[in-house]
């Protein structure tokens, strides 16, 4: 049985399936919700119109299914992100 979620956890939950690089294992790992309970909830929360923008947007995407991800340890780093601080590149 599936505990009852508080809004707090719903929006992080919509924020996180949202995200490109979030992982439905994630989800799972964080809330107990697999991709088919992602699913309902988001069609529950919000907008038609969003929800079917969000599907065309997550369906096949790699990075939101964990088999299919080229990476399997750490996470996505840009080569200038050491160089990056307080949100603007520094000067080289």
């Amino acid at each position: 049985m599936k505990r009852a979620l508080t809004s707090i956890e719903i929006d992080r939950i919509i924020e996180m399936a949202w995200e490109d690089r979030t992982p439905f294992e994630a989800i799972l790992f964080q809330f107990g919700l697999n991709e088919s309970d992602v699913i309902t909830l988001m069609r529950n929360q919000i907008k038609a119109s969003s929800f079917k923008r969000w599907r065309k947007r997550v369906q096949g995407r790699k990075t939101k299914h964990g088999q299919l991800r080229t990476f399997l340890k750490g996470r996505f780093k840009c080569a200038l992100q050491r160089q990056i601080s307080n949100n603007s590149i520094s000067k080289r």
